[in-house]
C-alpha cells in the first residue's frame, strides 16, 4: 500500500509483488497457481464472445448499438473493466489471446495456428510431425486472385482433400495427410524425420499477390522449407483442371509444443464449449474436455447444461461477432450480439459461482480484422463488489471497478472469486 500511496497503480503494485523471488526463481502466476489452488465444489463459467470490441460508426460501436438487455442486467449485478490480451497496442491472434484469458503468458508460449486446427480437427499428431493450416484458393496466371477459392462448400473441400491423399498416398516419406474442415479449410499434416516448424507462412495473406512459398528462419528448418514448398507445387499439378480451387496456401506451422495442463496447475476440472477446431484444439491441448457442439448457437448451451454437473470450470466460445467483425459487417455484428445475449437467461439458470463474460481481443468491423483494442469484461459473482457501470459496452466498462488490466490476471480473479485459491503467506 506505500507503494500506492506514492503514487504508483494498483496493477504496477500488483506486478512488482508477483516479481519477487520465489524458490530461488522469480515468482510467476503458474507457480502460485499449484501452491494456492484448491478443489472446490464452486464452478466458473468464462463466455468469451469472440472479437466483441469495436470502434463507432456514426458515433457508437457494435456493442453500443445492439439492444443487450440481458448483459446490461449483469452488468448492473457485476463488476466491470477492460482487459489487453498481450500488451497495450499490440494485436493478438486468437491463440494467445485465449492463453492469456486461461491463465498462460502469451509471450512465454508461441503456439502456431497449425496444432490448434490439428488437434480441434481430431488429427493425430505425433512427437516429430509437422502441421499447418491451410486454405484452398484460386490460382490465375501467377497471382492468388481468391485466398479462399469462393469459400467452397464443406463437402468440396472434403472432395479435393480426397483427390490430393490419392494421389499423394504412393509417397511413403515424406507421408503427407489432409484432413478437411469448413468450407475451404483444412489441416495439412506432415511426418518424416527431421521437421522444424521454424518456418515463414505460405500465405501471400491478401488476394490478388503472387504465391508465396515458406522459407526457413533457421539452418535446421531447410528440410522442412523444402517438403512443404513440394507439396504447395504438387497441389497445383494434381488440381490444375479445377475451375475454383486449384491451389493451397499454408500458414501456422507447428510442431507438438510442450505447455502445463490447466488441471495440473489450478486442480480444475475444465471443460470447452466451442464448435470451431482452433479453440476446440487449444482447449484441448491445456487439459480441457471439449465437447463435440452442433453449429448453432443454441447447440452451445444445450451443451453446457447438459454436462453441468461434470465440472468446475466452463469455457464457452461464441464465434459470430469476430466473423462479422472480420467481414467488416457492422450490422451483422450488431445482431450477433443481439443473439448471443438473447442466451444468457441460459447461463444464469445454471447457477454459477462465477460468471465472466469477455473477450478474446476485439474485432471492428472498421478494421475488418483483429486489432489492439481493448476487451470489455464483466465479472458476477456473491464475492465481487457491484460497480456503477449501467451497460456493457466499451466505454462503460473502462470505468468500471476492475479498470485495465492484462487478461492474464483474469484467471486468478475467477478462482478467487471461486473460493478456489488459499491465502499466500502467512
Amino acid at each position: 500500500m506505500d507503494f500506492i500511496r506514492r503514487g504508483g497503480t494498483r496493477q504496477a503494485a500488483f506486478d512488482r509483488a508477483v516479481a519477487l523471488p520465489y524458490s530461488g526463481s522469480m515468482l510467476t502466476w503458474e507457480d502460485l497457481a499449484k501452491d494456492l489452488s484448491i478443489q472446490t465444489e464452486s464452478k466458473i463459467v468464462l463466455l468469451v464472445i469472440d472479437g466483441l470490441g469495436g470502434l463507432p460508426l456514426r458515433g457508437k460501436t457494435e456493442l453500443e448499438t445492439a439492444e443487450t438487455t440481458n448483459l446490461d442486467r449483469l452488468a448492473m449485478r457485476g463488476c466491470c473493466g477492460v482487459t489487453d490480451p498481450v500488451l497495450m497496442g499490440i494485436t493478438p491472434g486468437s491463440g494467445p489471446a485465449h492463453l492469456a484469458l486461461f491463465g498462460y503468458d502469451p509471450l512465454r508460449y508461441r503456439l502456431g495456428r497449425g496444432i490448434l486446427e490439428a488437434l480441434g480437427s481430431d488429427v493425430e499428431v505425433r512427437q516429430g510431425d509437422l502441421v499447418a493450416r491451410g486454405n484452398f484458393a484460386t490460382l490465375r496466371d501467377g497471382l492468388i486472385v481468391d485466398r479462399r477459392a469462393g469459400r467452397i462448400a464443406t463437402e468440396e473441400c472434403a472432395r479435393l482433400c480426397a483427390v490430393l491423399n490419392a494421389a499423394l498416398a504412393a509417397r511413403k516419406d515424406p507421408e503427407v495427410t489432409l484432413t478437411p474442415g469448413k468450407e475451404h479449410r483444412f489441416v495439412a499434416r506432415f511426418r518424416t524425420a527431421g521437421l522444424s516448424d521454424a518456418l515463414t507462412d505460405a500465405d501471400p495473406q491478401k488476394d490478388h499477390k503472387p504465391l508465396v512459398k515458406a522459407q526457413a528462419l533457421d539452418a535446421a528448418s531447410a528440410k522442412a522449407a523444402a517438403v512443404v514448398n513440394a507439396f504447395l507445387d504438387d497441389v497445383i499439378k494434381i488440381l490444375a483442371a479445377e475451375p475454383v480451387a486449384n491451389a493451397a496456401l499454408l500458414r501456422g506451422f507447428s510442431a507438438q509444443p510442450s505447455i502445463p495442463l490447466m488441471p495440473d496447475l489450478t486442480k480444475l476440472r475444465p471443460a470447452a464449449i466451442a464448435n470451431y477446431p482452433m479453440y476446440k484444439g487449444l482447449a484441448k491441448l491445456i487439459g480441457m474436455t471439449a465437447y463435440k457442439v452442433g453449429q448453432e448457437t443454441e447447440d452451445l448451451f444445450t451443451t453446457i447444461e447438459a454436462h453441468y454437473a461434470e465440472h468446475d470450470f466452463f469455457y464457452v466460445h461464441y464465434k459470430k461477432t469476430d466473423a462479422a467483425g472480420e467481414d467488416g459487417n457492422f450490422e451483422a455484428k450488431v445482431r450477433a450480439i443481439e443473439e448471443i445475449d438473447a442466451f444468457l437467461p441460459r447461463l444464469e439458470a445454471l447457477k454459477p459461482d462465477v460468471l465472466v463474460v469477455t473477450a478474446d481481443h476485439s474485432t471492428p468491423a472498421l478494421m475488418a480484422g483483429h486489432s489492439f483494442h481493448p476487451n470489455p469484461f464483466l465479472l458476477v459473482a456473491p464475492t465481487a463488489l457491484p460497480d456503477e457501470t449501467g451497460v456493457f459496452t466499451e466505454r462503460e466498462c473502462a470505468g468500471g471497478l476492475l479498470g485495465r488490466f492484462p487478461s492474464l490476471r483474469a484467471m486468478p480473479l475467477m478462482l478467487g472469486h471461486a473460493g478456489k485459491l488459499k491465502k499466500f503467506g502467512a
